[in-house]
């Protein structure tokens, strides 16, 4: 599982992040809720290496990886899905893909199961990234980071200005990517119902600290949307 204890990180005399410490289970998809400038973007960055913590320690199966490069936690099995998605406008959507394979050398062609997970890349894959709708550049920026064959998904508020039919189709492919290829999802979200309706556990976060987690069926009796709408 990943494990991450004791993070801090702070942005000049700001103190990002606080103490964090909270689990994701290998295999599960765990959800971090928090409101807009809360710190989850910055704990995502400390996560794959984009940022170095000031303290704290973040383990993978029980390794520490707090010390290495974001290429090096890729080699390991993390992917990071961006806010914003980041995709290449000028290249294709097959060129896109592929990029994200840089890391596995013998990758020369997209998977078929990234294009039955998102079947309209499929339709699109010669069509310039910077051409597709918000949706869909979202769900390719998620293949994108599937080529590298990640045992980690990290995905930060994949659901952001995207059309509620796309965020079922997103919602639909996570949740085969846990039950049918065992994958662990770590999953930055606002969108409360999202969530809810996906997670396995969860996690919420509020001024840089983690205040609130369990199991997901517990959630509505925890009053979970309450805590992030404050």
């Amino acid at each position: 599982m990943l494990e991450v204890s004791g993070l801090n990180q702070f942005y000049g005399g700001s103190h990002i992040l606080r103490n964090v410490s909270f689990t994701a289970e290998a295999g599960r998809l765990t959800v971090l809720l928090g409101r807009n400038g809360v710190g989850k973007t910055t704990l995502l960055k400390t996560l794959m290496g984009l940022v170095a913590p000031r303290s704290g320690h973040i383990r993978w199966h029980g390794h520490a990886v707090e010390g290495l490069p974001p290429y090096a936690r890729v080699e390991r099995g993390f992917a990071y899905v961006p806010q914003g998605r980041e995709i290449f406008p000028r290249l294709t959507v097959e060129e896109n893909l592929l990029i994200g394979a840089a890391s596995r050398k013998a990758s020369r062609q997209v998977p078929q199961r990234i294009y039955d997970l998102f079947p309209v890349l499929a339709s699109m894959k010669r069509r310039r990234g910077g051409d597709l709708s918000g949706g869909q550049q979202q769900q390719l920026a998620i293949g994108r980071a599937l080529m590298s064959e990640p045992s980690l998904l990290i995905l930060d508020e994949p659901t952001e200005g995207i059309q509620p039919s796309i965020i079922k189709d997103i919602g639909r492919a996570l949740r085969s990517l846990v039950d049918e290829e065992g994958l662990t999802v770590l999953l930055v979200e606002q969108y409360y119902d999202f969530a809810e309706e996906l997670a396995d556990h969860y996690w919420v976060m509020r001024r840089g600290e983690i205040i609130d987690g369990g199991e997901a069926a517990l959630m509505s009796q925890r009053d979970v949307r309450s805590m992030i709408a404050v």
